[in-house]
């Protein structure tokens, strides 16, 4: 968590500076708009992607959750190994 915290800051900062600096420089205002916008979408694609990767991984470690309770509840020693088979798998799809 700490590291997607500290991704999100660093994708901020440089938008922003990006962005600044786009404001300043010595262009035209239709160049420099289009520059923004540019920079904005660029941005926002990234944000989408990091979101998705977020949800995938989320998704996998509630998946292997379910999978590890499963297999504590069953009684069949078949079920239980394709139940932790299944969280294991999910473990290193989160990872």
């Amino acid at each position: 968590m700490k590291s997607g915290k500290m991704l999100l800051g660093l994708l901020s900062g440089a938008a922003a500076g990006a962005a600044i600096g786009l404001l300043f420089a010595p262009k035209k205002g239709v160049e420099t708009r289009k520059a923004i916008t540019k920079t904005g979408d660029d941005y926002l694609e990234g944000a989408r992607k990091n979101f998705n990767e977020f949800s995938d991984s989320l998704s996998h470690k509630v998946d292997a959750l379910k999978s590890k309770t499963k297999a504590g509840l069953t009684s069949s020693k078949s079920e239980k190994k394709v139940n932790e088979a299944k969280a294991e798998i999910h473990e290193m799809k989160a990872s």
